[in-house]
């Protein structure tokens, strides 16, 4: 009965392959997605050297498109996200990846040791999703008052020093 129920127990953990399938259908749609948006912003770009656009056009089709450059690149690193979220669930949980384990063009990014590692190398690209977030925010950004400024700024020094410290946590770690 001890053997069975180990059995059963040991086995159950193949339940996170609904996380690792998900997380990973979830990254190629945001890859999709975000490639998508690149095209058509691209796309939209063809007439930006015409001498026909206005300098008014011409600056808010440029402010357009930097708010659109730094949503895409939020896609991009969110589906990063589940994707190392997917492939380190898999190794931990499931199975070590043979094809990564002997690949020299695997990066240390996707090669996950324990549930520490995972859940740091996450916090990375998290990190980074923020700091794109914060930045798409500032494109957008209307200082009404010296206040308005000061928070804007306490904002940015507040970001470089979570940055600052999360390298700091890396070097104390070796990663």
């Amino acid at each position: 009965m001890e053997k069975t129920f180990e059995k059963i127990l040991w086995n159950s953990r193949l339940v996170v392959l609904a996380a690792v399938v998900a997380s990973l259908l979830a990254a190629i749609a945001m890859f999709y997605m975000a490639s998508v948006d690149a095209v058509y912003m691209i796309s939209h770009l063809a007439h930006y050297a015409s001498p026909a656009l206005s300098v008014v056009e011409r600056v808010d089709l440029r402010a357009t498109t930097v708010t659109h450059v730094v949503e895409i690149v939020d896609g991009y690193l969110l589906a990063t996200v589940l994707l190392i979220f997917s492939l380190g669930l898999y190794e931990l949980f499931i199975s070590k990846i043979d094809q990564a384990e002997g690949s020299e063009s695997a990066s240390n990014v996707l090669t996950i040791t324990s549930l520490d590692d995972l859940k740091s190398r996450l916090a990375k690209v998290v990190m980074m999703i923020l700091v794109v977030r914060y930045f798409e925010y500032a494109l957008s950004m209307h200082f009404k008052t010296p206040l308005d400024l000061l928070q804007f700024a306490g904002g940015i020094a507040l970001l470089g020093l979570a940055l600052y410290l999360a390298h700091l946590a890396d070097k104390s770690t070796g990663h």
